[in-house]
C-alpha cells in the first residue's frame, strides 16, 4: 500500500522572492498572475517611454514617464472597484484629453515628493499594492535606435515609424545619456531575488532599456537566482518582424552579456488560424522557436501553454504564465525528490514522499 504523502502549504507571504524586469502591458499582465502566488514581488520598470500621456507629462513637468509604472501598480493594487475604475479613467475632452487619472495622480505625488521613486512608493502605499514597483533609474533618459543601414532615431515613440521607413532590422539601442545609475533599491531587489524574470514585452523598447542602466546587468550576473526570459508569443510590427526565439535571445545578450540567463519560457498553446491570419496582414507572426540555435547560445527552452486570445489579440494568460513560472522555480530551485505541486487559493502546496 502506497504511503500517504504529507503536505506543506506555502502561504503567499512566504512565497519566493520574484523580481521582474521590463515594461509595457506584458509586464503588468504577468504581475496580475504572480501576485496570486507570492507577495514577495518586485517590478523593475523602464523609464524610457516618451509617447502618449506619459510623454506629455514628461515634457511638461520634467518628470520620468509614469505610464508603465502606473500600469504595474494597478496590476498589484488591492483597492475597491471604484478606485480601480478611477485609476483607469481617461479624460475625453479639453487639454487633458487622452490623459489617465492614474498618471495625473502619480504626477501630483511627484510634485510633493523629494524624488520620483519616493512618489512611486507613496502611491504604492495608497493603493496597498502587493510587492514593490521600482523605476530602474530616476535619470532623465532617451532611447536611441540604430538600424542596420546606419540610420538612427532618438525617442522610444519614434522607433516604430523609423523602422517601418528604413525597412531593416534594429542593430542596437542605447540610452542617452549612456549608463545612467540604477536606483539602488532596484539593484537590491535583483540581488535578493530567488527568481529573476525578464519580459514579456517589447524587446527593444521595454526590456533592453533596463539592461543599459548601470548596475543592472552586474546585479543579474552576480545573483544565484533562477533567471528566466519570457519570450513574446508573436513578433512585433515595427520592432521584431521576422525574429525567431534565438534572435530575441541574441539581442538581449548583445545588449548585456552572453549567458545572462539560461532558461527561456515559450508558448505551446495553439493560436487560431483566423487570428494568425489577421496578424499576418500587419506583418506579424508566431515567433518560431529555433531550438538548435538557442542551444548554441546556451539557453534551454521550456515550452508551456501560457498564451490566450483576448478580443482577437494574442496575450500571455496571467494565471497560466504565473503558474508555469512558479512551477519552474519550484522544480529548478527547491529540488525536492518526488515533488508535486497543487496551486489553490492564496497558498501553494508541496507534497513530499514519506
Amino acid at each position: 500500500m502506497k504511503k500517504q504523502r504529507p503536505s506543506y502549504r506555502m502561504p503567499r507571504a512566504h512565497g519566493p522572492r520574484v523580481t521582474v524586469i521590463g515594461g509595457g502591458h506584458g509586464l503588468s499582465n504577468m504581475l496580475r498572475g504572480l501576485k496570486q502566488y507570492t507577495e514577495n514581488l518586485s517590478a523593475v520598470v523602464t523609464v524610457a517611454d516618451d509617447g502618449g500621456g506619459s510623454g506629455v507629462l514628461r515634457q511638461d513637468l520634467g518628470m520620468p514617464p509614469p505610464g508603465d509604472i502606473r500600469n504595474c501598480m494597478e496590476a498589484l493594487a488591492n483597492t475597491e472597484p471604484v478606485m480601480r475604475e478611477l485609476l483607469h479613467y481617461r479624460f475625453t475632452e479639453g487639454s487633458l484629453a487622452g490623459q489617465s487619472f492614474g498618471n495625473l495622480f502619480l504626477a501630483a505625488l511627484n510634485g510633493i515628493s523629494p524624488s520620483f521613486d519616493v512618489a512611486v512608493s507613496r502611491m504604492s502605499e495608497v493603493l496597498a499594492i502587493t510587492g514593490r514597483v521600482l523605476p530602474v533609474t530616476t535619470a532623465d533618459v532617451q532611447l536611441e535606435a540604430e538600424f542596420e543601414n546606419g540610420a538612427s532615431v532618438v525617442g522610444e515613440s519614434k522607433i516604430f515609424y523609423c523602422k517601418k521607413r528604413e525597412d531593416c532590422r534594429i542593430r542596437q539601442v542605447r540610452l542617452i545619456p549612456e549608463h545612467p545609475q540604477a536606483l539602488p533599491a532596484a539593484v537590491a531587489a535583483i540581488r535578493d531575488a530567488d527568481m529573476i524574470v525578464l519580459g514579456p514585452g517589447s524587446l527593444y523598447t521595454s526590456i533592453i532599456p533596463n539592461l543599459l542602466v548601470g548596475g543592472i546587468v552586474e546585479a543579474i550576473q552576480s545573483s544565484d537566482a533562477l533567471k528566466v526570459y519570457v519570450c513574446n508569443v508573436m513578433t512585433q510590427e515595427g520592432e521584431t518582424e521576422g525574429y525567431t526565439v534565438s534572435d530575441h535571445i541574441s539581442a538581449l545578450f548583445k545588449h548585456s552579456v552572453p549567458g545572462l540567463f539560461d532558461l527561456c519560457l515559450t508558448n505551446s498553446s495553439p493560436i487560431p488560424k483566423g487570428v494568425a491570419a489577421r496578424y499576418a496582414q500587419e506583418g506579424a507572426e508566431l515567433i518560431r522557436c529555433d531550438w538548435e540555435q538557442c542551444a548554441r547560445l546556451g539557453v534551454e527552452i521550456v515550452n508551456r501553454p501560457v498564451a490566450t486570445v483576448e478580443n482577437g489579440f494574442v496575450r500571455h494568460h496571467p494565471g497560466h504564465l504565473a503558474r508555469e513560472l512558479i512551477l519552474l522555480h519550484a522544480e529548478r530551485s527547491v529540488r525536492i525528490a518526488g515533488d508535486s505541486f497543487d496551486f489553490r487559493d492564496d497558498t501553494y502546496r508541496v507534497e513530499e514522499d514519506s
